[in-house]
């Protein structure tokens, strides 16, 4: 039975199917993302959307989609689905559908009166490419297959209206045509493993409609060129591949690359195979570097998302030498902004006051993982670097003060991952000391500590950093940790802000934490009371006059919403952290159901990973980017801890 399998009766049932999304990518960029379907529901959906470097740093929408029409003793079937102004579904292809499958490729299987077709997708990877298999299982009598392309040539988060300033060219390639619809932009190239007849036809079709952008109060409706069709016969036991490039492929090649591609897909038989496959999608190769894109279908890399998803992404799954790679990318960035103050053009946020704080964290994930010699060996002499630059303000808007604690300004614009803005100002300023950011200080300095302990050579720098974090600890409780046993968010002089957000779960849950464990085991408590959902933590406790639990509205209302209360997969990881470091192995039960809340979503939203977040009550919707990095890496690296501990609970055991 298939881990990801959906049956007639959901798929034809459009308020169960539509709102299940699916996305593929080539991990250089470009990406197929639609719903289980193939009706696409926002204006990033597309068959093949591609980054234009020439162009800008954009993803933009070639192929929207491929409708495909059964033909059998002269009656056509069409296998299409588009959603048109007044919620009218045509040509309604969907009830066809009899099963869709997404263990290796996203399988679709149709049933045409004695018709059985199946439809299987691969997108190749470092390739701007994707294949569509087409297989006819069952026919009793001659059968033929048309395809129409929907083109739209724009940006991925722009929508396409009649125009007279397209190109119509069409231009013959073995097997198929190639297309380029404005200036600018690639020939788009589609073409099939053998000959297939192309009728010219160009129609708009018009008022297409995407109603998640409806929904979210953005522009949704918008018209695509079709500019004809191609027709060619299937026989019974016979596959045709379609291939949509922005180059000329060899026909006789399809069935190779197909068979290529396929044998390298993890197949997602399990909750751990479906992050895995996740995380793999993330991952962004092009001339500049490599690196963990923050997610889909409309973020591009972000620093911060970067190395909050980077070790469950990588270490987590056994993909230690891509850490490698990604990382010594990252840090030649951050070292040329650090250094000579040139914003990096792939990374964006690098400049951000935070992100040498988490680059310390991200390469202790490294230690963790991989052990202090290799640590020492790779990451020792930068950890020394970063540190150095911390404590001698090299870090633009980050000041050690003599108490030992950092501040920041983030009155006129966001300086956390609480960036939520209305008019480029923030809407929760978090300005002076902020308490993940010393938290994460306490941290680093208490990390390149313990690596140079038994080193006689550094002795000097040794006791210097033990007593820099003996004022950090002192400073930091007395600063933080109010009467109620939690953590103030954020402190600037007199001002404390007493809200009970999920950023002090951050502080309990580091390797090293200015708190002892019966003050974290007080901050997890409340922590569990008032922030723990199945989802994540809630950005904002249920209890303050703020919260708004459910992320719809137009743009100002979600912005608004954003960091009031919907909760965040991400978070979790530090508060299994946590919890692991107040019980130990005790605690393993309670985070192993907790993960059950996260494996539900495998088929929920995008299937097979998680969302940017998600309402903070029930039914707990999905929201945001349908697939989100930071999300999957630290429920992998959430489940890899589990892991460690249940081996380590067995040792025990049969040594007793």
């Amino acid at each position: 039975m298939s881990y990801l399998k959906f049956d007639k009766n959901l798929m034809i049932n459009l308020e169960q199917s539509l709102p299940k999304e699916m996305l593929r990518t080539n991990q250089s960029g470009a990406y197929h993302c639609t719903t289980i379907v193939g009706c696409n529901t926002r204006k990033q959906h597309g068959l093949l959307v591609i980054p234009i470097p020439e162009m800008d740093d954009k993803a933009h929408i070639l192929l929207s989609s491929l409708d495909e029409t059964v033909i059998q003793h002269g009656a056509p079937f069409n296998l299409g689905l588009h959603q048109y102004e007044g919620d009218i579904f045509s040509p309604n292809g969907h009830k066809y559908i009899r099963e869709f499958n997404c263990e290796a490729v996203p399988t679709v299987t149709f049933r045409v009166g004695g018709v059985v077709l199946t439809k299987e997708k691969v997108f190749i990877s470092h390739q701007n490419r994707i294949l569509i298999k087409y297989t006819l299982v069952e026919a009793h009598s001659e059968t033929r297959l048309q395809f129409r392309p929907f083109l739209a040539f724009r940006n991925a988060n722009d929508l396409c209206v009649e125009n007279d300033a397209l190109n119509r060219d069409i231009h013959k390639i073995k097997n198929g045509i190639s297309a380029c619809l404005y200036n600018g932009y690639p020939d788009l190239y589609m073409q099939f493993n053998r000959e297939a007849k192309w009728v010219d036809d160009g129609h708009w079709y018009k008022d297409i409609i995407y109603y998640k952008d409806r929904d979210r109060g953005l522009p949704y409706r918008e018209d695509l060129w079709v500019p004809g069709y191609f027709e060619l016969p299937i026989r019974k036991g016979e596959s045709i591949i379609f291939s949509a490039s922005t180059f000329e492929c060899d026909p006789d090649e399809f069935e190779n690359v197909y068979a290529d591609e396929l044998r390298t897909r993890t197949q997602r038989t399990s909750f751990y195979n479906c992050l895995k496959n996740a995380a793999k999608q993330f991952y962004l190769k092009n001339d500049k570097g490599q690196y963990i894109m923050a997610g889909y279908p409309w973020y591009n890399v972000r620093g911060r998302d970067e190395l909050i998803a980077l070790p469950g992404c990588t270490l987590a799954i056994g993909h230690v030498e891509d850490y490698e790679k990604m990382m010594q990318t990252f840090l030649k960035a951050l070292r040329n902004y650090i250094d000579n103050g040139v914003r990096d053009s792939v990374i964006t946020d690098i400049d951000l006051p935070d992100i040498p704080l988490w680059t310390i964290w991200t390469l202790q994930q490294y230690r963790r993982s991989e052990g202090t010699r290799s640590f020492k060996e790779k990451y020792l002499d930068t950890l020394k670097q970063l540190v150095s630059d911390l404590r001698h303000n090299r870090i633009p808007n980050l000041r050690l003060n003599s108490n030992g604690l950092l501040s920041t300004s983030g009155e006129q614009s966001p300086v956390t991952w609480l960036s939520a803005s209305l008019g480029g100002r923030p809407i929760i300023p978090r300005t002076g000391y902020i308490v993940e950011f010393n938290a994460l200080w306490y941290n680093a300095v208490m990390l390149l500590k313990s690596v140079i302990e038994e080193d006689p050579s550094e002795a000097a720098l040794y006791n210097e950093l033990d007593a820099l974090a003996n004022d950090i600890k002192e400073s930091f409780v007395a600063t933080f940790l109010n009467d109620y046993g939690y953590l103030y968010d954020y402190v600037n002089g007199a001002y404390t802000d007493l809200e009970v957000r999920p950023n002090m779960v951050i502080a309990i849950g580091l390797e090293y934490s200015p708190l002892d464990r019966r003050q974290r085991k007080r901050v997890l408590d409340l922590a569990t009371r008032e922030l723990l959902t199945p989802k994540g933590l809630r950005s904002l406790s249920p209890k303050s006059y703020a919260y708004r639990p459910v992320y719809v509205g137009n743009p100002e209302e979600r912005e608004r919403t954003v960091h009031q209360g919907p909760a965040r997969p991400w978070l979790f990881g530090f508060y299994a952290d946590a919890y692991f470091k107040v019980f130990g192995v005790s605690g393993l039960g309670f985070i192993e159901r907790m993960l059950i809340g996260y494996e539900d979503e495998m088929t929920e939203g995008c299937i097979g990973s998680l969302s940017e977040m998600y309402d903070a009550n029930p039914p707990y919707t999905g929201r945001g980017a349908v697939s989100t990095a930071k999300n999957v890496g630290e429920i992998l690296r959430t489940i890899k801890s589990v892991n460690q501990l249940n081996k380590l609970q067995t040792s025990q055991s049969q040594e007793l």
